[in-house]
């Protein structure tokens, strides 16, 4: 059996169980627990997501996560993330969650944002190259090259936030 998630409706709310193959093979809504990660100077972590990855091989991204478990939390989910895929285990905090349907299959992200001051081990079968850039280095570069949509839509909300 394949990894169980919960198939969820428009507003969030968890209709049943499944897998994820068969949640992205029949685009039903399911959840995505993300990450926005600063250092300590402010600035935000980029990604290239390596060659091999299943989905947006070779795509820029400022969001590192992944499916909500069956059961899981989006923070929970968004924390064992930052571990799997940089080997960083530090708080979340939940920001924001919105319904992109920009993407593999319509799915709720939960956005959290997350402070990292220690190295990161970023695990090379997901990310292939990584940096820190400054908000205005990254509203240069956003809609430049190959970018994961729901990344660039999550950044634009999240810079929003901080406009306000």
């Amino acid at each position: 059996m394949g990894e169980l998630i919960e198939r969820v409706d428009e507003r969030d709310r968890v209709l049943e169980v499944v897998e994820r193959a068969e949640a992205v093979r029949r685009r039903w809504m399911h959840r995505i627990a993300t990450t926005i990660c600063r250092d300590p100077m402010g600035r935000i972590l980029v990604l290239r997501r390596a060659e091999g990855h299943v989905r947006f091989p070779g795509h820029y991204d400022v969001l590192v996560g992944g499916a909500v478990g069956a059961g899981e939390s989006y923070e929970d989910a968004a924390a064992r993330e930052l571990v799997e895929e940089l080997g960083a285990g530090v708080p979340v905090r939940f920001l924001f969650k919105f319904l992109c349907q920009d993407g593999i299959s319509p799915v709720w992200f939960g956005v959290h944002e997350a402070l990292i001051a220690e190295p990161l081990a970023p695990d090379p079968s997901e990310i292939a190259w990584h940096a820190w850039l400054t908000e205005l280095e990254l509203r240069k570069v956003v809609d430049r090259g190959p970018f994961v949509p729901g990344g660039r839509e999550a950044l634009r909300r999240y810079l929003g936030r901080s406009a306000q």
